[in-house]
């Protein structure tokens, strides 16, 4: 649901005369509701349990959304977009910390499987809203996904069982709370390198079609289709470098951390030199490698998030790490739309996003250094 956005982007564009800085403010605002709320949701999630929160944050996204497709002006859709952000973002303490407690064992594996519902949802949004809000407009086909999410939202009420542990309610272990996890070194750590991943995956998946479309000068439907291929392989790698990274490295996360940095990094750079005349070909070829690293991150940033810290403040530690993440879709899609806005082109904002991956392959060896992961 939260990820309709991206497909829908060029319609809304078009409907409401929206630049190219101001479409990136449409995924910002949800990324600003998730913010707003991590923390208290994970706290909150530690307190009560996952299931009926998971209700009230479905019913809380699909109504948000649903009221949104009646906004008259940008700034309206603005706030509702924001609204909904609060229920998209808390479900992620809440799901983490199920995880947890159902999958003692392999859990990046499991993470991975859990993330893999946002990327398959994002391309079955492209697959099925695009087609959809080309026929009957942006507005109809949104509202039928805010149906189609309250509805899941009853069923998962109706059959989600938690385990006894998460019932409990037990108070935090570490000592001093929520202080000593925002101070916590290798969290905040971990969450810059989130932030910097986090806002490049929702830039690519903001301006992706407008890439193919205005720069490579491609069709909507073949624009439709690279989003979709993204998507495809930000869900396969969401439970593959999970697997990697319990299989291969024993549980160990960084290897496979600096892997998906460095493939970001790369297919990246691969975009920022792509032209008019490109094949069809490479540009699958370079989409597909770049959303397996930026959108198939997730799972395994949230296994390292919950690792670092005591399993009693999964949904605490989730929440602080959400919030610092969240930052950088918030700051970064508008401004790679600005830089495409002031430079004329998309390439400088390309070499901007390298630039930051980069400096997140740093901070990650700096992590290391610092904690055994």
């Amino acid at each position: 649901m939260g990820r309709s956005l991206a497909p829908l982007g060029p319609l809304i564009a078009e409907d409401l005369l929206l630049t190219k800085a101001q479409v990136g403010l449409l995924p910002s605002f949800l990324f600003l509701g998730q913010m707003l709320v991590s923390i208290p949701a994970g706290m909150l999630t530690d307190k009560i349990g996952t299931r009926r929160l998971l209700l009230l944050l479905c019913l809380v996204l699909g109504s948000a959304f649903l009221v949104g497709t009646f906004a008259s002006s940008f700034y309206m859709l603005l706030f509702f977009i924001m609204i909904g952000g609060m229920g998209y973002g808390a479900t992620h303490p809440v799901t983490n910390r199920g995880i947890l407690y159902w999958f003692p064992a392999k859990r990046g594996t499991a993470m991975g499987i859990k993330q893999m519902g946002v990327t398959f949802g994002s391309a079955l949004a492209a697959i099925a809203l695009l087609p959809l809000a080309v026929m009957f407009g942006w507005r109809i086909a949104l509202a039928a996904a805010c149906i189609v999410l309250m509805l899941s939202g009853v069923i998962a009420f109706r059959f989600y069982k938690e385990q006894l542990a998460e019932k409990t309610g037990r108070e935090p272990s570490m000592k001093g709370g929520m202080r000593s996890l925002i101070t916590y070194k290798p969290l905040l750590m971990i969450s810059l390198i989130a932030l910097i991943l986090n806002g490049s995956q929702m830039s690519v998946n903001t301006y992706l079609l407008f890439f193919v479309t205005d720069e490579l000068f491609l069709s909507l439907a073949i624009a439709g289709t690279m989003l979709v291929l993204s998507e495809v392989g930000g869900s396969v790698g969401r439970i593959l470098w999970g697997t990697v990274s319990d299989s291969m490295f024993g549980g160990k996360r960084f290897p496979v951390l600096m892997m998906i940095i460095i493939t970001a990094l790369t297919g990246t750079l691969g975009m920022a030199f792509l032209s008019d005349g490109v094949l069809v070909p490479l540009l699958v070829f370079i989409v597909i490698i770049l959303g397996f690293a930026v959108s198939g991150f997730n799972g395994l940033w949230m296994n390292i998030a919950t690792e670092l810290t005591p399993k009693e403040q999964a949904g605490a530690a989730s929440g602080v790490s959400l919030t610092i993440g969240s930052a950088g879709v918030i700051i970064l899609p508008p401004l790679f739309g600005l830089t495409i806005d002031i430079s004329g082109n998309f390439h400088t904002a390309w070499f901007l996003l390298a630039g930051l991956l980069g400096l997140a392959a740093i901070i990650a060896v700096v992590l290391r250094r610092m904690r055994e992961f």
